[in-house]
């Protein structure tokens, strides 16, 4: 399935990418004893997790359907993604507030801060790589879509996480260098503090964009406009149908639900009917290979 492969490569560019931060942001943490390098550390190791959170609810929403879920796993992913706007809000964002409030209070200054500098520098390269990456995956689906309108429109919740993970932790970087540079040049250690705290704030506020998103693919969303409208066409071209009365789509992971409730052509027996129908059916999942589901009413009322 070609959006779940663009999930795929998108989630492992940033788990490779974090890995490495991550052990380099400890190391440095550990020689500087920078409350924003810790924080970015720490932010990094959460990623980290969260990428797998996301392989594990791809993977999991592949489940065949059973007797105790007969539309199948796909909503899954969306289950998982939320786990991790959670986690990107509690381990990442709340801490590095924790932690810049904390070096507040000690009033401790930087040790060996041009490791950090470099540190973060390189960091920044590998985050921006992982990022781009990211970036051509999505590409790749969004058509003529500008990135922040498919992003609130996108059904696919694992890449917009990744994009949203991957964002905050390029702005995060930059915002500890920036830090550490002015406690490094003023000689004042309040600065890579108060940079800890910006961080924190801004994953908070990433975790907030992500936890509303999911949230309405979780309650229960339709399939996005452009496949709701490639659907009514479809069936509105049919000659089997004389008018389409109502549609329903539901968005189920990488599977689509529809519901459709039409008035056909008069036809002289019910068999000839219920072909009429199947045909429909068979013919609509060929022209869009997401739709697993199709529940088809005929009727003479909306």
């Amino acid at each position: 399935m070609p959006h779940q492969d663009a999930s795929k490569k998108s989630i492992l560019f940033a788990l490779l990418a974090n890995l490495g931060i991550a052990i380099t942001k400890t190391v440095a943490a550990i020689l500087t004893g920078s409350g924003a390098m810790l924080a970015e550390s720490i932010h990094s190791y959460a990623d980290c997790g969260n990428q797998g959170l996301l392989f594990w609810g791809l993977k999991a929403s592949k489940k065949k359907p059973d007797s105790e879920h007969p539309l199948g796993y796909g909503k899954e992913i969306y289950f998982w993604s939320f786990v991790v706007a959670l986690v990107l809000f509690s381990m990442g964002g709340l801490f590095s507030i924790y932690e810049g409030i904390h070096k507040i209070s000690l009033h401790e200054g930087l040790k060996n801060p041009l490791i950090a500098i470099v540190v973060l520098s390189v960091s920044m390269v590998f985050e921006a790589a992982s990022l781009y990456g990211c970036i051509v995956q999505i590409n790749k689906l969004r058509n003529n879509e500008s990135m922040w309108t498919w992003l609130k429109n996108s059904r696919q919740s694992e890449l917009v996480v990744v994009f949203g993970e991957d964002t905050a932790a390029l702005l995060g970087l930059a915002f500890a260098l920036f830090a550490i540079i002015l406690s490094l040049v003023t000689g004042n250690p309040v600065y890579d503090a108060i940079g800890s705290i910006g961080i924190g704030v801004l994953l908070i506020f990433v975790s907030f964009f992500l936890g509303i998103k999911v949230k309405s693919l979780l309650i229960g969303q339709s399939a996005d406009s452009k496949t709701r409208d490639e659907i009514m066409i479809f069936l509105e071209g049919r000659p089997e149908i004389e008018r389409v009365l109502n549609l329903i789509t539901l968005q189920l992971g990488p599977q689509v639900m529809v519901a459709v409730k039409a008035r056909m052509i008069k036809v002289d027996t019910a068999d000839e009917l219920i072909s009429n129908i199947n045909k429909c059916e068979s013919d609509l999942r060929k022209d869009n290979p997401s739709i697993h589901w199709i529940f088809f009413e005929p009727d003479t009322m909306e």
